[in-house]
Formats: structure tokens, sequence, C-alpha cells
């Protein structure tokens, strides 16, 4: 049996100098598998390039952390997307995935670190793949998961490798190259429950032609996972919420029966303000309250309209449950095309080709529109809708809401019903014959919320490689990619119509299920948006040895290049989404942007001694100077070094340093910008702030003049003007990544492999939303930092009499480098195979193959301005609003694996650490969730030379997912971290000819 450059590749995963997880190969792999170890170097006999470097060698080490998964991991694990098992690895926390309705987007990425799926790179067979939006992110489900041989995943910065993205590592997909024949195969999934059926079936084909000098492969996929509803699990039925110390069945205020609240005082006078419920404060805060009688039902919680047309005071029992008409699991169906190969031309020059095309459609639904909406009811068009009883009190209502009126024009203070800010689509100031109420309802008549995004993406890449010399070789390619994703959403409301014709009396909102053919037909609307996203690289490269050095017998090598690439996106809303007046699915702005960049890189290995007086110590270097048409970025730097140190041939030492940068992405930078007034203070209007010196002078440096400072007429309004969306003057964001470890492999216990691997990854000048609000960025300029010439007091700009005005003196919330973020951890990797002396099947032997990957993380911190470098999120071992997905100190999985001929069976245990939540100053029912344990069961069986049937079951004690409220997050857990399937079975078989 001839064993393939693959199946030596896998072999070695059992003797790489790296972080691996060395998966059991399948019985008929058996003979390679069980090659026998011989030393550190396992001579191949072919040069093979490592993720991480550009520089082929015939040892497989490396002096970054790498883990290996191998094609088996996917199969053993019934996984058809990708996602599934990238996901379980513990330096990964859980991205977008199968799980993720709200929000959704349909795609899945990747987390590296837990530094945000923008700071990774993806690859497929050492390049750069297809990126779905204008936030440039490889949808992992793009990948053919049954043609991946192997998955590389590089710890820390590598952005002289590869160039910008790689801060927190690298993740390589390589595809099978050596097909020649047919493979087919076809998977199916369902749970215990007996929903959530998936299945697949793809066929690959490759051949040799023109006497081997040519070979190509051809291969399609088609892919169909069906919905899982909240309501079809008993734990996440129920939106729960917090009540009594415990978790209580909850939901939303914004009720289908409809839940009316009006003001019980309005503000009037001079001075300071008093607290209106129910209605936006006045334009300029006042200190007397007139109180407005508003009968039994309108204060506090408001009325309840359970008996169409007749209220009773509203009770958080009446609260709507959102939560069984939201997906558990998404929809999905893809297809999947493509093909590559190559062709020597003549001696020394060899074309290659890859061509791929996707296209995914996935939905997300989420329940009936909610509406939070003030409303100037015209009393006569309403007076048939309701009870005579809920009439009168409108009636009162609106009588003292007019003479709360006059009363403010005789004090000669403005209209307390004067118009609201801009975008609450109100009709200004309150006519007589109409009362304002603040409405809470759902539009349930329309039906649930359903986005369908239907994403159409290619890529073609060609190229040549060859030989220069005997020793030198090229590669020159050029890929194009582009993504094209239309998203069709149902359900919306648009918020102008819906006031305007519950205003009068045409859509009736006194009761549940009342809204006529005629209201919903005006009130509806159909919204689509669209992304279209572009990629472009060209590259060209040179490597090989030169000469050797000092005692190695190892020749020193090189890879040095050129590289430009293209990046460019749109987002494409309508008119609808584009204008705000949508309720259901956010709006959005428009974002169109494209940039690119021009690098030269080269890549340095130098081994120094070899079997000297010790067994090996090699250094290695690498630089890339990258030039960006960005005129904030121009020219950056980015370099590494490392060094390999065995003393004797059992244990090898390793580390590196890495500068790597990531440039700020086409929506970053390009984002629709847009005008928002949302609720804030300005400190400087403050009594308080005449009298506190500080206050008072960091207010006078910014532009308010000094007589000014104190006085309400600062702010003539409760609202205050920011510009939020993209900056096109940011700069790149820089990380220093260390990394350090040690490899273990005693010969005295053959086929044991422990790699023990320290990182420490920092990111300077992170790109965040500035101060995340505009009263955020208001209080920490005067109340907290201070300082006038801080990067944040820089984004309140006034008018010549100190007021926050209007464009351009405004307050900037758009993208800003003032964030930092920091991890620091160490992985853990054991394997070891264990031959046995009896055997079930074959009368011969048989064995036992172990690993454990696992990591414990001590660091993994945020800091949204680095001017405050004690204002720390800090999310090692925590989960929340602040933190996002648990990020546990612990993390692992291993597999246990007997091989008998045959016969595999295999054994999964997967852990995520203990949590607590992130917010120290709140008492949550739920402040704790312990580790949580999976362990999974599977059986391969080899028919026959040509034919192998799996069989497993995932969860396979049917551990339930942890709960807390679904403030937290959605279907009361957290999907993609705990296992919301439950016990879940597959069967697949493949072909192999």
């Amino acid at each position: 049996m001839k064993i393939t450059l693959r199946q030596r590749l896998l072999t070695s995963t059992l003797l790489l100098g790296m972080t691996g997880i060395a998966t059991p190969a399948f019985a008929q792999n058996d003979q390679a598998d069980q090659a026998p170890v011989a030393s550190q170097e396992a001579d191949t006999g072919e040069a093979i390039v490592i993720t991480g470097s550009r520089i082929a060698r015939r040892d497989l080490t490396s002096t970054s952390p790498v883990a290996v998964v191998s094609n088996e991991e996917f199969t053993l694990s019934g996984a058809v997307n990708v996602e599934q098992v990238i996901n379980t690895l513990p330096q990964v926390i859980p991205g977008a995935n199968s799980f993720s309705n709200n929000p959704g987007g349909g795609v899945a990425t990747l987390n590296l670190r837990g530094l945000g799926t923008q700071r990774n790179l993806v690859l497929v067979n050492g390049r750069r793949y297809i990126f779905f939006d204008t936030a440039q992110t490889v949808d992992l489900n793009t990948i053919p998961q049954f043609l991946i041989d192997s998955v590389d995943v590089v710890t820390g910065g590598a952005s002289a490798v590869y160039g910008s993205d790689a801060l927190a590592g690298v993740v390589n997909f390589r595809l099978r190259q050596d097909l020649d024949g047919l493979i087919a195969g076809a998977q199916y999934n369902i749970t215990e429950e007996g929903d959530g059926r998936r299945y697949n079936a793809y066929i690959a084909m490759g051949t040799q032609f023109a006497d081997g000098r040519g070979n190509i492969t051809v291969y399609g996929e088609y892919y169909n996972r069906g919905q899982i509803m909240q309501a079809d699990r008993d734990w996440s039925f129920f939106a729960f919420t917090e009540g009594d110390g415990e978790l209580i069945p909850g939901g939303s205020a914004g009720v289908p029966q409809g839940r009316f609240v009006a003001a019980p005082e309005i503000p009037i006078g001079t001075g300071a303000s008093c607290a209106p419920v129910g209605a936006p404060p006045p334009a300029i805060p006042r200190n007397n309250c007139f109180p407005i009688a508003i009968g039994t039902n309108y204060p506090g919680l408001g009325a309840f309209f359970g008996t169409p047309g007749t209220s009773t005071p509203y009770v958080d029992a009446n609260a709507y449950n959102y939560a069984p008409a939201n997906y558990l699991m998404v929809p999905q169906e893809r297809w999947t095309l493509g093909g590559y190969g190559e062709y020597e031309i003549a001696d020394g020059i060899t074309a290659y080709a890859e061509v791929a095309y996707i296209n995914n459609r996935v939905q997300n639904e989420l329940a009936a529109t909610p509406i939070t909406q003030n409303v100037d009811f015209e009393l006569a068009a309403i007076q048939p809708l309701v009870s005579a009883a809920d009439f009168a009190q409108m009636q009162q209502i609106a009588a003292n809401q007019q003479a709360a009126i006059a009363a403010a024009a005789a004090a000669g203070a403005p209209n307390p019903f004067g118009p609201f800010a801009a975008g609450s689509a109100s009709f200004g100031a309150l006519q007589p014959g109409f009362v304002r109420l603040q409405l809470n309802g759902r539009t349930t008549g329309i039906a649930s919320r359903n986005v369908t995004d239907d994403r159409n993406a290619f890529r073609v890449l060609t190229g040549l490689k060859g030989n220069i010399t005997d020793s030198l070789t090229y590669d020159v390619y050029y890929m194009y990619s582009r993504t094209r994703n239309a998203s069709v959403q149902l359900g919306n409301v648009s918020r102008s119509a819906f006031t305007r014709l519950a205003a009068d009396g045409t859509c009736n909102v006194f009761g549940e299920n009342l809204l006529s053919a005629d209201c919903i037909n005006q009130i509806s609307i159909l919204a689509q948006n669209q992304d279209i996203s572009e990629l472009q690289v060209a590259q060209a490269s040179i490597s090989g040895p030169l000469f050797t050095f000092g005692t190695a017998t190892d020749p020193v090598a090189f890879a040095a290049g050129v590289e430009w690439r293209s990046m460019a996106a749109e987002f494409i809303p309508d008119t609808a989404l584009s204008s705000g007046d949508v309720v259901g699915f956010n709006a959005g702005q428009p974002t169109e942007g494209s940039y690119d960049a021009r690098e030269v890189f080269a890549e340095l290995r130098v081994p120094i001694i070899q079997d000297n007086f010790i067994h090996r110590l090699e250094l290695s270097g690498a630089a890339r100077y990258s030039d960006y048409s960005l005129e904030a970025v121009g020219g950056v730097w980015t370099y590494s070094g490392g060094i390999e140190l065995a003393p004797i041939r059992d244990i090898t030492f390793r580390g590196q340093y890495q500068r790597a940068i990531r440039a700020p992405n086409v929506g970053e930078l390009f984002g629709g910008q847009a005008v928002g007034f949302p609720p804030a203070t300005d400190p400087c209007a403050l009594p308080s702030a005449a009298t506190d010196p500080t206050i008072r002078a960091v207010c006078v440096a910014t532009g308010v003049p000094e007589a000014s400072v104190g006085q309400s007429t600062l702010q003539p309004n409760a609202q205050i003007q920011g510009v939020f969306g993209g900056n096109p003057n940011l700069q790149e964001e820089v990380a220093d990544t260390w990394t350090a470890g040690v490899v273990i492999r005693p010969r005295f216990i053959p086929r044991l492999n422990v790699t023990v691997d320290y990182y420490n990854i920092k990111v300077d000048n992170a790109i965040a939303v500035a101060g995340g609000s505009v009263n955020n960025i208001l209080s920490l300029c005067y109340n907290t930092i201070q300082d006038a010439n801080s990067a944040i007091c820089g984004l309140i700009s006034r008018d010549d009499q100190g007021v926050i005005s209007g464009p351009p003196n405004i307050v900037s919330a758009i993208n800003a480098n003032l964030a930092s973020l920091s991890t620091e951890g160490i992985d853990f990797q054991v394997d070891y195979s264990l031959p046995l002396n009896f055997s079930l099947l074959n009368g011969g032997s048989s064995r036992l193959s172990f690993f454990f990957l696992g990591n414990y993380s001590w660091e993994n911190n945020f800091t949204p301005l680095i001017e405050l470098p004690d204002e720390v999120v800090e999310c090692a071992g925590r989960f929340g609003l602040n933190c996002g997905n648990p990020t546990p100190k612990w993390k692992w999985s291993s597999r246990l694996s007997w091989i008998d001929g045959p016969l595999t069976t295999s054994f999964r245990w997967r852990r995520v650490g203990s949590v607590r939540d992130d917010d120290d100053d709140t008492d949550f029912v739920v402040e704790r969730i312990g580790a949580y344990d999976l362990f999974d069961l599977t059986v391969a069986f080899d028919v026959n030379d040509n034919f192998t049937v799996n069989v497993g079951v995932q969860n396979l004690f049917d551990k339930r997912p942890p709960l807390m409220g679904d403030n937290q997050e959605q279907a009361n857990t957290y999907p993609g971290v705990y296992d919301v399937l439950g016990r879940d079975f597959f069967v697949s078989a493949s072909f192999r000819f």
C-alpha cells in the first residue's frame, strides 16, 4: 500500500513540535497511522509549507503554537458545517452560528481567543478566502467540509507572513489535493425529539491526465437544515425573567392587546426638572409640576385592553411571551459547486486554478413587531372603538393636557406638548380634540418578522508556479472573489403610517387582532437590502534554500515576495430602511467604500546547530511593509522573530514575538453616518458646573463662554445631537504577541506527545464606538477624565455660544481608535497511542488512541478607553451583558478511540468551564454557571475497501443547557456555547472508487 503525502501528514501530527489535535484515524488508514515513530523530524521526502510560514521544510516543527484538526474529527463528530468542529476548540469563543437568530444573518463566523471575528484571518490552502460583508468576515459555511484534509489553527499575530487581520491568529483550511477517483457520501441527523432534521449529499471526482502532468478535481454538495422553534423545547418556550429570587415566565410589555400610558404630571416653570412618566422630558428643565388626573387605568404601567375596547390596569402577568415564535435553530439550504486543478505546461511552469460557487439561504424569525410610540389620538375618531368608561378617562386626560398647555403659556414657559425630538413621529404640538398617549403594542395581525438571506458567493483563482533553479521555486497568482447577499424582510411596519392611522381610528389598536385588512395593507413594509463584497489579491513570491550556517546540516531558507490586495464592499438598504421609518428590523444607512494595499514581505529561517553539543537550535524571522491607500494608515511595518531550542531530541523549547496590525474594514471606515437625537445631559449646563472649578475649566477649554457655564440655556433640548457610523480617518489596530512553549516527546514512552504553550496578546489602538453613547462621551469628558486635550473631549464640538446646536457642532459617537484588548493563557495538548495485544475482529491486535486539548485563560480584557486604563471590562471566567458569550477560564476537548481492524469506536468529552456574571453591582438570579460537560459516541465501520458507515450520538446523556433570564441572551441560554438540541443522532455513509 502506497502511503500518500496526505497520510504522512496525518501521521506526523503525532510527531509535530506544535500544539495539535491528533484525532484517531479510521481503520482504513491504520497502516499509515501506525508508522514507526523514529524522531522529531518526520522526513516525508517532500517539502511542506506549514501554516504560519511561507518557507517549505521537511520537518514539521513550528515556532508558533498550532492546533491541527484532521478531517477524521469532522466525520467522527457528525459535523457537516465547519462551525460544528471549530467552535468546540478551546481557543475559540463561538461567533455567529446555526443558533444565531437575534441577531442572525445566516452565517458562521470565527472568534479566535475571544478578540472578535474581525481580528483573525481565515485562509483556504494558505490563501485568503471569500468575505461576505462590510466587516470583511469569512462565512465558514462557504468552505466545503467534505473536502477538508486538515485545519491548522495558529495562535498569535501573523501579519508579517499574511498581512492585515491576523491579530489573534490564523485558521487555514487545507483541501484534499490527492483525489484520484470518485468519492461520494451522505448524512442524516435528527434529534431525539424528532425535529431538527439535517441531511446532505456530496460527490467529488478527481483524475490525473496527460501522463501525470495534470490533475483536476470537481465537486458538488447539497445541504438542508430544518428549523427548530423555541416552542419546541420546554426550557425555551417561555421568555424567563427574574422575580422573587427565581426565574419566572415573563415577556414583553409591548402586547398585542395594546397597553396605553399617560403622563401623570406635566412639568412647567423654571429651574430643576421634575420627572414625568411615560412622556419625554420638556425642552427646558423646570421645577413646577402640573398634576393631571388621568383616571384609574392609565398611570404607572398603563391600561391593558384584554377585552377589546375595555381596559383594566396592566399587571406583569399580562406580558407577551414572544419566545415561542422565535427560531431556536435556524433553517439553512446550501448548494456548493467547484473545482481545482493544475497542469505542467513545460518544465518549471505549472498552471493551476481554483473556482468555487456557493449559494446559501438562511432564515431568521422573530415574534411580531412591537411598537412603542407616542400617538395623538383624535377623540372623535376613537370614541366608537373604546368603552364609555375608557373614553371618559381619555377625555379627562385630554382636558388636563390642554390645561397644562394653557398654564405653561401663562407662565411664559414653552408648550410642554410641543414637538418632540426628530424621529419620534409625533404630530408636534398637541391640538385640541386630541389626547396624547404612549402606545405599547404588537402587530400580531401581520404575523411574525421573518428575514431571508440569499447569499451567492464565487471565487476564482489562477496562477503559475514552478522551479527557477534546482532549489529555488516561484509562485504567482491572482484571486477574485465576490459575494452578493439579498435580504428580504417580512413583518416590518411603517412608523409614520401606523401613527397616522392609529390616530384617526383606521387602525384599531384597542385590543388584540383588531387591525383591519386595509390597516395592514397600509402599514406593512416589505423591506429589502443587499450586501456586495469584493476581494482581489495578486501575489508573486520566491522561496528556497540559501546556504548552511554554523554546524547545521539544513540550509538557511528564505521566502520573499510582493502582494496587492483590494477590498471593496457596500450595503444597500431600501428607502424604508435608510429613512428610519421602519419598526421591526433595524434601520440602516448605506455603506460603500474600498481601499487597497501594496506590500513587500520576506521571511528567513536560520538553522544554527544540529546534532552537535545540543540537538537543534534554530532562529526565524519575518517582516512586511504595507502601503495602504488609506491616508490615516499609510505605510506600516509588521515583523516577527522566533527561536527553537532542543537540547536533546526529547524536548523542544520555542518562543516567538510578533508585531501585527489590522487595517480598519470597509464598514468601520465608510459605514453610513447618521445624525441621531438621543437623550443626554450636558454637564456644562448643570448648576454644579459653575461651582466646580475643575468642570468649569474643562467646559471653558472646550468652547463654553465663561458666563454660560452652569446655565440651562447651554442645553435648550433634552436631546443632544450626535453623529453615528463609520470614520474614514481610522488608523490601524496594533497587536504585540508573545508565545512560549515546550514540546515533550520522551523516547522512553513511545507515541506520547505533550505540548504546553503560553500566549500573551495585546491589541492597542483598537477600533470601537467612541464612548459607547453621546451621554457617556459627555460624562467621561467632564466628570471622569476632565482633560480638554483628551481624545474623548475632542469628540465634542460647540458653536460660538457653547451650545451643541447641530451639525457641525455635535457629539461624534462614530468609530474611533480609543480602546484596547488583551488576553493571556496557556494551551495544553496530550496525545498518545497504545497498541493492544488483542482484537475482536481481525484476530491480531488493536489499539487505543487518546488526545486532550485544553486551554486555561486567566485574562481576557477590554478597555473601552485607553485614557482610562483602570476602567477594564474583565471577561475571563465571565458572561453577561458586558462580556457576552461565556469566556471560561478552563475549556477542553478530548477523545478516546479504539481501532480494531475495520471498526472504530470513539468517545469524546467536551467541557466548558464555570463562569460568573460580569456585573458585580447587580445580583441576578443566575450569578454563576457551573462547568458544563458533554459526551459524544461514534462508531465507524469499513464494510469493505470502498464503503464506510458511521453512526453516532451527540450529547449522549441529553444534558440541558444552563438557563438564565432572557435579558442576558437568546432562548434563555447561550446557544452555540451550550447544547440546545439535546440528544442528537446521525448516520452517514461514504463511498470511494
